[in-house]
């Protein structure tokens, strides 16, 4: 398992065999969004759409806070790879798996609170608050499942076995699909069908995920208690991760900020954004697969202490990530006209949408470098790097509101928008030398 996989040279054919499945795991997730929706659609009703939808992102912001775990994962266990450290690769399954449970059964010990708060943010009817509680105090019992399978995705991520996550998610959404129109449709479950069948498609998915994770309960060191709960072990992860969940609620900040502050120029404003912004997750979607494909191979060279294999593993995925991105800028170029009337029928929105189209043409490219990098940083767990450049770009993305949305309105706040994607990709490309010096320390 950690012997032959590290060893292995740094090829394009290696890159695309890691993301490809990335990418095609990525492609079913609207997919299920969709069912949920249409399936609650054909009781007929209102109300069990907007509580479906506005409790899916709820809970969904809930499980984000952890999305750290599988970053986290995925840095550390390729570094054990790179370093041919069997126990400690499997060491840190069970870590991930106990931090994943824990996190998870937090989330169901305090869902009064969360679910409160998460109302006070996005109040909705009676009606809707009600149905909407019915189903989050069903879909938090999957909680425990569902971010420890963060740290799965991470741990498979890390040896490269990016097929098996892609078996995973497809088991999960077809699981999923399968039950939400038996239980809706065939046994007129209602909402309670929606969250049941989620909850068993998550907890399933976790069980796959085990079991494609076998090799690693052959080694003793997964149950080696003096090894998992080692001192310095712990703190390390724990910096790791705290550094990643900061870094992410910064990032999460500029997206909120965006549209909220869209929000201020009008309803027309607002739409035409949300719209614009599917391209960008259309992009984050894609490129994601070979940031992954960065996170496992530049950890497993820095972790064998090869700067050679480091710098290779950073060219090869950077180069299918610019040929990615400019190849979406050229889709949004042609096609992006026909994709906003694909989405709205609003003529003012359409209009409005269509003038912004430019910057969206533009962030694929813009936006590769931070893409990129923040996958080479993962892998290499430079975590306070990361913090900290998404901390200036957070400040070089105020200071552009200020300066450019009271000048250009809704053209202002793109450009601070797009510049913050420029100032996160240039201050960690500055980091990046120490980087590949620490590779061969």
């Amino acid at each position: 398992m950690a012997d032959t996989t590290a060893a292995r040279p740094v090829t394009h054919r290696r890159v695309l065999r890691i993301a490809l499945p990335i990418v095609i795991s990525n492609a079913t997730v609207p997919i299920l969004g969709v069912v949920d929706t249409g399936v609650v659609g054909q009781i007929g009703q209102a109300a069990p759409i907007g509580a479906v939808g506005i409790g899916a992102i709820i809970i969904g912001g809930l499980y984000w806070i952890f999305g750290f775990l599988r970053m986290g994962t995925t840095g550390l266990t390729s570094q054990a790879l790179g370093a041919r450290d069997r126990a400690e690769v499997s060491a840190l399954l069970s870590r991930a798996l106990l931090i994943g449970l824990a996190g998870g059964c937090a989330l169901i010990a305090a869902q009064a609170v969360l679910f409160g708060a998460g109302f006070a943010l996005s109040p909705a009817s009676a009606e809707v608050e009600t149905l909407a509680r019915r189903y989050m105090s069903i879909r938090i019992w999957s909680a425990p499942a569902a971010i420890a399978l963060y740290g799965v995705t991470g741990w498979l991520i890390a040896q490269e076995r990016t097929r098996a996550v892609l078996v995973v998610q497809v088991w999960m959404n077809g699981c999923n699909v399968a039950l939400d129109l038996w239980f809706v449709l065939g046994l007129g479950w209602g909402v309670t069908g929606v969250a049941t069948a989620t909850v068993l498609a998550e907890c399933s998915g976790l069980m796959l995920g085990l079991w494609l994770c076998r090799a690693a309960f052959a080694t003793p060191a997964w149950r080696d208690a003096v090894r998992i709960f080692d001192r310095r072990r712990l703190i390390h992860m724990a910096r790791v991760n705290s550094d990643i969940l900061l870094r992410s609620l910064l990032l999460q900040g500029i997206f909120i900020s965006f549209l909220f502050l869209a929000a201020d120029f009008g309803d027309v404003p607002l739409a035409a954004n949300q719209i614009l912004l599917q391209f960008l997750a259309v992009t984050a979607y894609a490129l994601d697969g070979f940031a992954f494909a960065a996170e496992a191979l530049v950890g497993q060279a820095l972790g064998a202490r090869d700067r050679a294999v480091l710098r290779r593993a950073a060219l090869v995925t950077g180069m299918w990530g610019l040929g990615s991105s400019v190849m979406l800028a050229l889709v949004f170029a042609l096609a992006g006209g026909a994709l906003i009337d694909a989405m709205t029928t609003a003529p003012e929105v359409r209009h409005l949408a269509r003038s912004f189209l430019p910057y969206m043409v533009l962030a694929p490219v813009l936006g590769v470098p931070s893409w990129m990098l923040d996958g080479i940083f993962i892998g290499a767990t430079r975590s306070a790097d990361m913090r900290n450049m998404m901390a200036v770009s957070a400040v070089i993305y105020a200071a552009a509101v200020l300066i450019l949305v009271p000048a250009f309105a809704v053209h202002g706040l793109w450009l601070a928008f797009l510049l913050s994607f420029v100032a996160r990709g240039v201050t960690l490309a500055l980091r990046y030398p120490a980087l590949e010096r620490g590779a061969a320390q």
